[in-house]
């Protein structure tokens, strides 16, 4: 069998990381693949000798991925059996069956996040790579239950985990903790940085005496978020810090030294940064959203009451400055619950039948 992997997004940050990690254990299969997408940054995989890649700069969720994919290579492509998107963007002209990863489906769940018309027309590419698609992977229950209530149920929804990256399972975990709390994630609303920060803020006048650790860049925060960046003016004495671009190298050491993890997300598909906090051995401390009581229902989480600034305050104190926790080990079991390798696996048992 001959597999399309549209690998167009290899290099970003969200569905890069799951491509990246799923790739390896896709060309292990004994299944010939075409991979498209940028052919520099997929060179390594030329290496396999069951794999094709083929340069297409083509950018996703543009008119031309809709209405004139280049001919040449819907010829190449439409030779295989089949297509795989970790996406839910389809280019047009594909005749051969097609299989998707939709990861969640928060904007008609969260329609604040959006205008009207950018609503429309996310549900509008929803709608069709469920009406293109054979069968529909999500990452969790939770997912799965939300795409059939908002684009229905009559095909296949299969559920494959995300999973976390080997490098994080091998990396050498820092025992020396340090007065840090770190936060991975952007400004958007359902991530939940804006609770965050009043909860911590009236932590420090409680007594707290860690730093709270951003994960990610200041400038790279709109002039529209000028009210997440006034609550961090007024914390001041440098108790927030932000760390700009940064390697994974260097998010494990951060992780690895913290002293706690916050995931303070109101809405997510799957989450991992709770699930590399604690590989490296940091306690997580998340929200009661469903998916995350899913995801992490066997491991030691401490979760606090969504939204509820004053309950994660509260957390904060008992974990950080009454010291109720120690670092923690997982398992064996628990540190390979989500791998890519199973990952894959059912995503190729899907394909083959």
């Amino acid at each position: 069998m001959t597999i399309t992997i549209d690998c167009r997004m290899y290099d970003s940050s969200g569905i890069g990381v799951y491509l990246r990690g799923c790739l390896p254990y896709f060309l292990q299969s004994d299944n010939n693949f075409l991979l498209i997408g940028n052919s520099v940054q997929l060179k390594s995989f030329l290496t396999y000798k069951n794999v094709k890649i083929i340069n297409c700069d083509v950018k996703t969720f543009s008119l031309k991925e809709l209405l004139f994919f280049p001919y040449k290579l819907l010829k190449i492509i439409n030779k295989t059996d089949l297509f795989y998107s970790p996406f839910f963007n389809i280019p047009c002209g594909i005749t051969i069956p097609v299989f998707t990863t939709i990861h969640d489906i928060i904007f008609p769940d969260m329609p604040e996040l959006t205008s009207k018309i950018g609503l429309l027309v996310r549900m509008w590419f929803f709608r069709r790579a469920y009406k293109l698609s054979k069968k529909i992977f999500t990452v969790s229950n939770f997912s799965k239950s939300r795409i059939e209530h908002h684009l229905g149920s009559s095909k296949p929804v299969i559920v494959t985990y995300s999973a976390i990256q080997t490098m994080f399972l091998e990396y050498k975990a820092n025992t020396q903790k340090k007065e840090i709390i770190v936060y991975i994630g952007n400004i958007k609303k359902h991530k939940g940085l804006d609770y965050l920060l009043d909860a911590f803020y009236i932590a420090k006048k409680d007594g707290l005496t860690h730093q709270l650790l951003i994960i990610g860049s200041r400038e790279n925060f709109r002039s529209s978020d000028t009210d997440i960046l006034k609550k961090i003016d007024l914390i001041g004495n440098n108790s927030v810090l932000f760390t700009g671009f940064i390697s994974d190298e260097e998010l494990m050491a951060h992780l690895s030294c913290a002293a706690l993890l916050v995931q303070p997300s109101l809405y997510e598909g799957f989450c991992l940064p709770p699930l590399e906090a604690m590989v490296l051995g940091t306690h997580a401390l998340v929200s009661d959203i469903p998916v995350l009581k899913e995801v992490y229902s066997e491991f030691p989480v401490t979760y606090f009451k969504n939204g509820n600034s004053i309950d994660l305050k509260d957390k904060l104190i008992e974990l950080l400055h009454k010291k109720t926790f120690t670092n923690i080990t997982l398992t064996e079991k628990l540190k390979y619950k989500y791998t890519f390798d199973k990952t894959v696996s059912i995503i190729l048992e899907a394909l083959k039948k």
